[in-house]
């Protein structure tokens, strides 16, 4: 049984689900996502979402954003998002989200490359914050419908034109059901004018990930058969601290936002080796390179210059899991490793979010619109996604009009 709708959005990330609440309320809107609607990254984002906080800000972020990303950032996309970045705060705002305050004005906090402050937080829970009150908004919305344990399987070509996606159920579930009385595993069509893809990054085919295993770059697998144009394929970025562990499975980051209030990193002699504040990329060699020369699996990272308070009150989600880990980030310091973590490149998008394909978007982590170049400056991965997904939504009506 197909199923009819005005626009299909692949994903229930930020990028998703940003896109389907700057569209009018008179489209039919169906989303889709092959795992439980919370399962996306942007849950997991920790350190928060940086914004321009002024004119006077401007030439900085755009330095910081350009140097971080080695000079090879697409210009008009960085100005861009931030020239937007303010709307996109008052929007989330509008729709609940909440920041840390204090008299009744933001709190920003830095991050490694960041010439100044200007990052928005929520605890170390900044995406579970912004994702969870825009999934709230949109199963509020009666023009949208939610498909959980939904898989694309593929995009519907005719002429060059793209007129929405195939997919199965991989799991039974109301929503499943509701959908179509056919088993798990067979194919069915979602058939829309619009199709948005914002699926996520590649972690799930890396051994050592912060991504959930079951973003494995579907739709860049899918556009690279359908011949649409992919940009900067081996830009993948490692984030230079997660928590060590032996076990398998998602490797549990620490904010980069920790190091940004003062946390420093040692070697097994407990000395400093790296200046802890320089992009993510140069962080991370530089924790290769002295795990091979202490001939370990791990650095140490230590909070002791952070105090208590700021620890409990900026970081306490941090604080349970390595406490849970066995490890008292108040007194002593925990082991750190590199890990995959984001992937700047993907299906190539213009300033509107439009692939090269007719009627296709991509946004988020799945798009390559050229924002961060060979490395993602911290914290710009969640207003990204946002920026261009509402910039993709208004080019959708705009084209309708």
């Amino acid at each position: 049984m197909d199923v009819n709708a005005d626009v299909v959005i692949v994903g229930t990330g930020v990028g998703g689900l940003f896109a389907a609440l700057n569209l009018p309320e008179d489209l039919r809107v169906v989303m889709l996502t092959k795992s439980d609607a919370e399962s996306s990254d942007s849950f997991l984002a920790q350190g928060g979402i940086c914004v321009l906080r002024d004119e006077e800000d401007y030439d900085g972020y755009f330095e910081d954003t350009m140097r971080a990303g080695h000079y090879e950032n697409r210009k008009e996309s960085v100005d861009i998002m931030l020239r937007g970045s303010r709307d996109v705060i008052r929007d989330l705002v509008s729709f609940g989200v909440e920041f840390a305050k204090e008299d009744g004005e933001f709190v920003y906090t830095r991050e490694g490359a960041h010439s100044r402050p200007r990052i928005l937080f929520h605890e170390d829970i900044t995406g579970r914050e912004i994702t969870g009150k825009l999934l709230e908004r949109v199963r509020e919305r009666r023009n949208i419908t939610v498909y959980e344990y939904t898989e694309m399987t593929d995009i519907i070509e005719e002429d060059g034109v793209c007129r929405g996606v195939a997919a199965r159920r991989v799991m039974d579930t109301a929503e499943g059901l509701a959908l179509a009385e056919t088993d798990a595993d067979k194919e069915f069509w979602i058939l829309a004018q619009d199709t948005v893809l914002a699926t996520g990054g590649i972690g799930g085919r890396y051994q050592h990930s912060t991504n959930f295993p079951h973003l494995t770059g579907d739709a860049v697998e899918i556009a690279k058969r359908h011949n649409i144009r992919l940009e900067n394929l081996d830009y993948v970025q490692f984030h230079p601290t997660t928590l060590y562990s032996k076990k398998t499975g998602r490797r549990f980051l620490i904010s980069e936002s920790v190091r940004g209030e003062g946390a420093v990193l040692y070697n097994k002699k407990k000395e400093r080796f790296v200046n802890e504040l320089l992009p993510r990329d140069v962080v991370a060699d530089a924790i290769r390179r002295q795990m091979a020369e202490d001939g370990t699996d791990y650095v140490w990272l230590s909070m002791e210059h952070i105090d208590r308070e700021t620890i409990l009150k900026h970081f306490p989600h941090i604080y349970e899991h390595c406490l849970e880990e066995g490890y008292d980030v108040t007194r002593e310091c925990i082991p750190v490793v590199p890990a995959q973590h984001y992937f700047m490149g993907g299906i190539w998008v213009d300033a509107d979010s439009k692939s090269s394909m007719e009627n296709l978007y991509a946004v988020g982590e799945t798009s390559c619109n050229g924002v961060h170049g060979a490395n993602r400056l911290a914290s710009n991965s969640l207003l990204e996604s946002l920026v261009f997904a509402k910039r993709a939504a208004k080019k959708i009506i705009k084209d309708r009009e």
